[in-house]
């Protein structure tokens, strides 16, 4: 009896609808729907109209994203490469596709020093040309004191708390004088992990006398900065004032070998960085030779770590002949004492004069 009751039940039952097909008001017991009821219903056209069949869609033709075509993707991108690439967007995509690929698989060259020459000119020099172009504003002078081909040794300044003038020296060379140049480092740079690698892949090697004169002597174009860490840490206060040039032996090696020497002067990476302030207690724990204190680091955060737009000028000075010396006077002190300081009486004076012409730090 039970069963019947329900089945009974069942058959009298009214099924309301769910959804659009529904009508509201349905199950208040009233002819006429609340006026919630009647918010809530849609607006019913007039007379409905007939709806044209909607195009088939091919799975080739959907995009990414619903209702966007391939075709508008594809247009889009196009567009985007045209922007950084250029007019030859197709050839030079497909030889960043290639580089990768290589980079991928291993098929690249490094030297005996591990200096890869495609990584440092397709990442290196493109990643700091608009730094120079745009933001230093270098401004190059005797660029003809380069040699064209053969061993030379170019011997800077060194300034701006962090060390970003050797990497524009390098840019220089590369683009002026069409020469690869290769840096002498400190211990310092190849015991960081990330630096060390990229250091070598950009062409430097240790500031040891070994490698500078093997170098040399396979032609290399060599730059050393003999202030070191002493010359970019120094006070803004004694800006432009050169420190000591160590013990000479970039003179030593430019003996042996019977490489000219070039004195480079730069002006401008003094104020990039204005160091007024060290935490030595801090650098002795850290094992790192100074920790800085600008203006703006670390007051500002990372921002404190942008550089200032400063305006560069970087002179090649005239080349100081070697060869004349035989290879044996390498070991006499005195002379050597006396080209160090031929060499470096030369960048201190060059820096004065670039210093008075200057009209101002940031133009």
């Amino acid at each position: 009896m039970a069963e019947e009751a329900q089945d009974n039940a069942r058959e009298d039952a009214v099924v309301i609808p769910i959804g659009t097909g529904g009508r509201p008001g349905r199950g208040t017991g009233k002819a006429r729907p609340s006026s919630a009821a009647r918010n809530l219903a849609p607006e019913q056209p007039a007379a409905e109209e007939p709806v044209a069949p909607r195009e088939a869609t091919r799975t080739s033709d959907r995009g990414p994203l619903p209702g966007i075509p391939v075709g508008d993707w594809l247009a889009a991108l196009q567009a985007a490469a045209h922007e950084v690439f250029g007019d030859d967007w197709e050839r030079r995509l497909a030889e960043l596709m290639a580089f990768l690929r290589r980079r991928l698989e291993g098929d690249y060259e490094v030297d005996d020093y591990g200096f890869d020459r495609e990584l440092t000119e397709r990442f290196l020099m493109t990643t700091l040309r608009p730094v120079a172009e745009k933001w230093f504003r270098l401004e190059v002078r005797g660029l003809d004191n380069i040699p064209a081909e053969g061993g030379a040794l170019v011997v800077s300044n060194h300034s701006g708390t962090v060390p970003v003038d050797g990497l524009m020296t390098m840019l220089t060379v590369h683009d002026h004088a069409h020469r690869f140049l290769r840096p002498l480092g400190a211990d310092l740079v190849f015991k960081m992990p990330v630096v060390s690698s990229l250091a070598r892949k950009s062409g430097a090697t240790l500031a040891c006398t070994e490698d500078a004169e093997r170098m040399l002597s396979g032609g290399d174009l060599v730059g050393v900065w003999p202030e070191g860490f002493k010359g970019i840490g120094k006070p803004f206060s004694e800006r432009y004032k050169l420190q000591r040039f160590g013990r000479g032996g970039f003179v030593s090696a430019a003996l042996r070998t019977g490489v000219p020497i070039i004195p480079l002067s730069v002006v401008g990476a003094e104020e990039i960085y204005p160091l007024v302030g060290n935490v030595p207690s801090l650098a002795r724990l850290l094992g790192v030779p100074y920790i800085p204190i600008t203006p703006f680091f670390p007051w500002l955060g990372p921002l404190g770590l942008v550089p200032l737009p400063s305006k560069w000028i970087l002179e090649f000075g005239e080349p100081i002949r070697t060869d004349a010396y035989d290879p044996a006077e390498a070991d006499d002190p005195m002379l050597v004492f006396n080209v160090t300081d031929q060499v470096r009486e030369t960048i201190q004076h060059t820096l004065f004069d670039l210093l008075r012409e200057r009209d101002g730090v940031f133009s």
